[in-house]
């Protein structure tokens, strides 16, 4: 039997079931009787059964036929749902942005203008590392992060492109005695514990970075701790355990702490635009162009001498 049956024979041997007549199931189909009965004889070939019997009078159905009718007429059902599926248009792209006021949430808004046809739907996680392991499981398409951070196996499986190097920050609990400074140099935090999401299996790439940039500095990243959820939670964790927290300076203001710029140097955070290997969508194409477009008049990727980036992975 051929491993793969053409739909147009099945949809002939369904039509002739119904008609139990050549020459009215060949004008409903519009083809030539001709052609409807070498239809139905490759199928009966391919399928290795008989499925009618045709006499000078009559048409009926073989034992067979009555048997495999209601199979082929599943195959066309599911055939005709495909077509419906395709004819709806693409799917949405679901877009993870971490959090909200991020660089991936604008890059996402010019995005949604330059493909108003399509649907790009946020959500709102914590953590590359986590985000990428639900790409890769095709439950998420697109996210944003320290790409290079990833482990091998994780970023096996992904194309990502550089977006911003967006300079870092440091949140501080109201009544720290650097909370009144309008910059924090980096060699203020001598000495602190900043948390870093250490711990968290969802953030390892964040807490990579920190550790480069906390390296020879004397600033050590704080122990795991459990993730603050809700604005009023991180409110009463930085009240009760007053530990700075590494962020970036579009960070949204968070409830009992103030967000103070790093300096000297300005550590920069490489964001990178993440999605599957393979993935199809004009959805991704329109997030490309818009992080190019927003890199550009933005400046996103120039590094001043000042500045400080990660090292590049070995690979």
């Amino acid at each position: 039997m051929s491993r793969d049956i053409d739909p147009r024979l099945l949809r002939a041997f369904v039509t002739a079931a119904e008609e139990l007549h050549f020459t009215r199931a060949a004008a409903r189909l519009y083809v030539a009787q001709q052609a409807l009965s070498r239809d139905i004889r490759r199928l009966e070939g391919e399928l290795g059964a008989e499925l009618f019997v045709r006499t000078t009078r009559q048409v009926a159905l073989t034992a067979d036929g009555v048997r495999l009718l209601p199979y082929a007429r599943g195959v066309l059902a599911a055939q005709d749902r495909l077509r419906a599926a395709a004819a709806e248009g693409p799917r949405a792209l679901l877009v993870d942005l971490n959090s909200e006021g991020l660089t991936s949430g604008r890059v996402l808004a010019r995005a949604r203008e330059l493909v108003p046809d399509h649907e790009l739907m946020a959500r709102f996680e914590s953590g590359l590392t986590g985000a990428a392991a639900e790409i890769l499981a095709g439950r998420l398409d697109v996210s944003f992060g320290y790409a290079d951070g990833l482990a091998p196996g994780l970023r096996a499986g992904l194309r990502s492109r550089l977006v911003r190097y967006e300079p870092m920050a440091v949140l501080l609990p109201y009544g720290h005695p650097l909370a009144g400074r309008a910059e924090v140099p980096l060699a203020a935090l001598a000495g602190e514990r900043v948390y870093a999401g250490a711990g968290n299996p969802r953030t390892a790439e964040w807490t990579e970075l920190a550790r480069q940039l906390f390296a020879g500095r004397s600033i050590a990243v704080a122990e795991p701790a459990p993730m603050a959820v809700g604005r009023e939670e991180f409110r009463r964790i930085m009240a009760k355990h007053r530990t700075p927290v590494l962020t970036v300076v579009d960070s949204p203001e968070m409830p009992g702490a103030v967000l103070r710029p790093l300096v000297e140097p300005v550590p920069l955070s490489p964001v990178f635009l993440v999605w599957r290997e393979g993935l199809k969508h004009a959805g991704v194409a329109a997030l490309r162009a818009a992080a190019a477009e927003l890199g550009r008049i933005g400046g996103w990727l120039e590094v001043l001498p000042a500045s400080w980036v990660p090292r590049a992975p070995q690979h």
